[in-house]
């Protein structure tokens, strides 16, 4: 999700917890992410309380649920020219979002980034629901599962080297995302597009 159907800033959510804590973006940044706290709720190790309450062990600050949306928010724009691509792709192929994400963001997806419900449908996942995430295997093959889809007949877009070589490995089709116009090209030659 974050990167491919919207431009994701972890600095502008920094940003906005950081003012709620009365602290710098750059201490929030490191608490959060560089420490790997963030990584935990995405891989599924810890609960939605246990996650938020962590934030004032980490920052100084325990945010509110609202607060908490109302920064991740703050850091997605939609990628509208991407956001084109699947509503054409949708026509003729089954399309999906797994998203390294912790089950705050799927359960809150709709006030987060509401362009995707109807492009996606109840095709919304994030690694937390598979206590694993990109680019473990188990990550996909779960996620393939729900799916009821065949590695090997799955085209895996994602923004990372490292989520798409994962991808592969477990069999799926890769590709890296880098401008509207290459995964259009990419589409085309799966004959997808």
């Amino acid at each position: 999700m974050d990167d491919v159907p919207c431009r994701y800033d972890v600095q502008a959510r920094a940003a906005h917890l950081a003012g709620l804590a009365r602290t710098t973006p750059g201490r929030v940044h490191d608490a959060i992410w560089r420490s790997g706290f963030e990584g935990l709720a995405d891989a599924g190790a810890i609960d939605t309380e246990t996650y938020l309450s962590g934030h004032g062990e980490r920052i100084g600050y325990v945010p509110s649920l609202q607060e908490w949306l109302d920064a991740r928010k703050a850091s997605m724009t939609p990628n509208i020219d991407v956001l084109e691509l699947v509503d054409r792709l949708r026509r003729t192929a089954r399309v999906a979002v797994l998203t390294n994400n912790s089950t705050l963001v799927a359960e809150n997806i709709d006030f987060l980034f509401p362009e995707l419900r109807s492009l996606f449908g109840a095709d919304i996942y994030a690694s937390a629901a598979f206590k694993a995430s990109k680019p473990q295997a188990e990550c996909f093959r779960q996620c393939l599962s729900m799916l009821g889809a065949a590695p090997q007949e799955t085209l895996f877009v994602d923004d990372l080297p490292v989520n798409v070589a994962g991808a592969e490995q477990a069999g799926l089709l890769g590709h890296r995302y880098e401008s509207p116009g290459a995964l259009a090209a990419c589409l085309r030659f799966h004959g997808l597009a």
